[in-house]
């Protein structure tokens, strides 16, 4: 690998870091305030759109980019973007509070 390549990947693997889910499971209405990292995302999510195809644009040009990574088990190239924002995003569904139990 060159050096121009090389700074062509980190220029990716930069924007790939600053991009966040906009929309839909993973975006700021379910991990707040501005979506999860692409980077975080599940591989099912990932496969999912790339067997429905994924967006049109930017945002799909990197979601392929991080799928492909993820499919040859690559993730840990992530970890630097990961340790400079202060760890891995998870993903918890919110939980119901309150238990009912019939009464007898």
């Amino acid at each position: 690998m060159d050096e121009t390549e090389r700074e062509n990947f980190r220029t990716l693997l930069g924007a790939i870091g600053k991009t966040r889910m906009p929309f839909g499971k993973y975006g700021p209405a379910a991990v707040p305030p501005h979506g999860m990292p692409i980077h975080d995302l599940p591989i099912e999510y990932l496969v999912w759109f790339k067997e429905r195809g994924f967006p049109k644009g930017r945002l799909g040009e990197l979601m392929a980019v991080v799928c492909e990574i993820k499919e040859v088990g690559m993730d840990t190239v992530f970890d630097p973007l990961r340790e400079a924002n202060g760890g891995r995003v998870s993903f918890h569904p919110a939980r119901p509070r309150e238990v009912r139990f019939q009464k007898e």
